[in-house]
């Protein structure tokens, strides 16, 4: 799992470098696709249930399961681009946003700093003994203060030599009894927010899943490990990766987030050391 989540934010971030205006999402799979097979592992994405492509790529007011087309990227589109790997026998999978172009406005910054300050603050109430349906009121309630909605239709899922399996991690407030968590147990966090309505519906392609409204949606996502001490992102950003204007202006938690752990912690803040003053 260890392996299998690095190279998943390995190809993740060369994905990520690949974002700019004029670039299409075909490309962008592409380099996904490649990357992945050189690396003696497979895209999880592709063929599973149909899914045409080795990874989502979604914007704007696709929630999520974007499949990959000749689109040309334009300046102020955002994209969440998923990855999963599937190396010696296991699945590591994380998403995250990308903003097109220089200078978002206000109301982007807002979008993505609040879906990625509720996914941290959920990531951090994770630890063994804690029950899995106290995720989705964390996320809930932090979102709606900005005056956004969650997502109900999807959610995270417990992964590992199964792409997907228990528990269902709610992004909501709800009362599902969904478990404890419990030190070895792998699953994902993934909300996804949306400006206006959180309802959905899914295009003929029978992946895409698009906001009722038209508005946008943002999403991040890492498979996490939970351990005797707290949690570790097994998908956490390594020396090499881009710090997001989110992660320097979080309120929730600066730089990057690897984690609760005391190992966690340990190469978090050796890594934004080097990050946040470089």
């Amino acid at each position: 799992m260890r392996a299998s989540g690095r190279l998943a934010r390995e190809v993740l971030d060369l994905a990520g470098r690949a974002v700019r205006p004029g670039v299409t999402t075909d490309e962008i799979d592409n380099i996904v696709h490649g990357a992945t097979i050189k690396a003696g592992a497979y895209p999880s994405p592709l063929n599973y249930h149909n899914f045409p492509k080795s990874c989502c790529t979604s914007l704007n007011e696709v929630i999520c399961h974007g499949i990959p087309d000749d689109r040309e990227l334009q300046e102020g589109d955002i994209i969440n681009i998923d990855i999963t790997v599937y190396l010696n026998g296991y699945h590591g999978d994380c998403s995250e946003m990308f903003y097109v172009g220089e200078n978002p406005d206000d109301k982007t910054k807002l979008l993505l700093q609040t879906t990625y300050d509720s996914w941290v603050s959920a990531m951090n109430f994770v630890r063994p003994g804690n029950d899995y349906n106290g995720i989705g009121g964390i996320i809930e309630d932090h979102i709606t203060k900005f005056g956004f909605s969650t997502v109900r239709q999807f959610c995270g899922h417990g992964i590992g030599s199964v792409f997907h399996t228990t528990p269902n991690i709610h992004h909501y407030r709800n009362n599902e009894n969904s478990g404890k968590m419990d030190v070895g147990h792998t699953f994902t966090i993934e909300p996804m927010i949306c400006e206006g309505s959180a309802k959905s519906i899914t295009w003929p392609d029978d992946w895409t899943a698009t906001t009722i409204d038209g508005k946008r949606s943002a999403q991040f996502e890492h498979t996490l490990l939970i351990t005797p001490d707290g949690v570790e992102a097994l998908t956490g950003k390594i020396e090499t990766s881009k710090l997001q204007f989110w992660e320097q202006d979080s309120e929730v938690h600066k730089g990057f987030w690897l984690g609760t752990s005391k190992a966690a912690k340990e190469r978090e803040a050796e890594i934004n050391r080097k990050v946040l003053e470089g």
